[in-house]
C-alpha cells in the first residue's frame, strides 16, 4: 500500500489526522495559493487547482477562506511569496523519505525540517540523495465503499492507470503521471469516490520495520506531517496488513 496512503489511514484510526482544524487549513490554503501560481486563478482552467478547492470544501473549509486564498494567490491581497519545494533524506533505520513543502520561508523550513530529522535518528540529505529510490507517478486515493479487490480492479481499469493497491479503508491507484487528470474523471464517471489526486513519488523497493523499529518510523512520519509546511511525504516504508496491525496494536 502507498506509504502515503496507508500512513494517513493508520493516523486516521488512531484518530491523529490533521488534529487541529487550523492547521489542516494552512496547509490547504498552501495547497489553493501554489495552484493558482502555477497556472490561473479559475478552477475551470487550472485542473491542480480545481482538485485543491473541491478537497478544501471536503474537509469543511470555508468558503471565505477559499476565495481569500485565490486573492492571494493572484496578487489581489497582500501576501508573503509562497513557493514548492523538495527535502530528501533518511529517517531512522534507513528509512527513505522524499517531503514536498510550500513554505514562506525556505531557510526556516530547511532547518526545522533538518531538527525533526535529526531528532529521531535521521538526516537531511541533498536534492537526489534518495529521490533515485522513487519513481514519479500519479496518485487518486479512493475509497472502495464496499467492493471487494477484484470488484475495484475491474472498475479502476481505465486508460492511463497502472496499478492498485486495495485496502477496505482507503485503496490507493496508480497512473501515468500524465494521465492523473484523465484517469480521475473516468474513475468517477463509473461511479469511484476518488477523496484526492496529485502527483506523487512511488518507492521501487520498500522497507520492512517491526517492533520497535516501526514505531520509531511511524512516530518520525508523523513529526514531519505535523509540521505546517509539510504538504505531502512519500516513503519507502512497508505498510503490509501485519505491520498495520501491530501499529494499531
Amino acid at each position: 500500500m502507498s506509504g502515503h496512503s496507508k500512513f494517513h489511514n493508520i493516523r486516521l484510526r488512531k484518530g491523529k489526522a490533521d488534529a487541529q482544524r487550523g492547521a489542516l487549513f494552512t496547509k490547504l490554503s498552501k495547497e489553493i495559493i501554489v495552484a493558482v501560481r502555477s497556472g490561473s486563478p479559475d478552477p475551470e482552467a487550472n485542473y491542480r487547482l480545481k482538485v485543491a478547492v473541491e478537497k478544501a470544501r471536503e474537509s469543511n473549509m470555508p468558503q471565505e477562506n477559499i476565495k481569500r486564498a485565490i486573492a492571494r494567490a493572484s496578487g489581489q491581497a497582500d501576501a508573503a511569496q509562497i513557493e514548492e519545494l523538495r527535502y530528501e533524506g533518511y529517517g531512522p533505520h534507513g528509512l527513505a523519505v522524499v517531503v514536498d513543502a510550500a513554505t514562506d520561508n525556505r531557510n526556516r523550513t530547511a532547518a526545522e525540517l533538518r531538527f525533526v530529522f535529526s531528532k529521531h535518528g535521521g538526516s537531511l540529505g541533498e536534492s537526489g540523495s534518495v529521490g533515485w529510490m522513487f519513481d514519479p507517478v500519479g496518485i487518486l486515493d479512493v475509497d472502495p465503499k464496499g467492493r471487494s479487490e477484484e470488484g475495484l480492479t475491474e472498475d479502476v481499469l481505465v486508460d492511463g492507470v497502472e496499478d492498485l493497491e486495495f485496502d477496505a479503508s482507503g485503496s490507493t491507484v496508480y497512473t501515468r503521471p500524465a494521465a492523473l487528470a484523465s484517469a480521475r474523471d473516468a474513475l468517477r464517471d463509473r461511479g469511484v469516490a476518488v477523496s484526492d489526486a496529485f502527483l506523487g513519488m512511488r518507492p521501487r523497493t520498500k522497507l520492512d520495520l517491526h517492533g520497535t523499529a516501526l514505531s520509531q518510523a511511524l512516530a518520525f512520519l508523523e513529526a514531519l506531517d505535523d509540521h505546517e509546511d509539510v504538504q505531502r511525504m512519500f516513503s519507502n516504508l512497508d505498510l503490509s496488513d501485519a505491520a498495520v496491525a501491530e501499529a494499531l496494536a
